[in-house]
């Protein structure tokens, strides 16, 4: 399975109700990540608890060197639905 696949079912594993969540490799190499997830657990979180959320998803590959930089973008889903009428 390739890195990004390993990533992202971790995240859908965490996220389940995410109704965005992608996992790109920034460089090619299979260690620099940019992860982006919308998801209704982040509601009425921090940005900082949010992304601490996914770094406990990705706590395996981040021990073991598997990952070697990670950006994070996440959204709660409220700021998604807010501006829907």
């Amino acid at each position: 399975m390739a890195a990004t696949e390993t990533l992202e079912a971790l995240l859908r594993q965490a996220f389940p109700d995410a109704s965005e969540l992608s996992v790109e490799d920034r460089t090619g190499g299979g260690d620099h990540f940019q992860v982006t997830v919308a998801s209704s657990g982040f509601d009425g979180l921090s940005l900082v608890e949010q992304h601490r959320l996914v770094y406990d998803a990705l706590a395996a590959p981040l021990a073991d060197g598997s990952i070697h930089e990670l950006r994070i973008k996440t959204t709660p889903e409220t700021t998604i639905t807010e501006g829907t009428p």
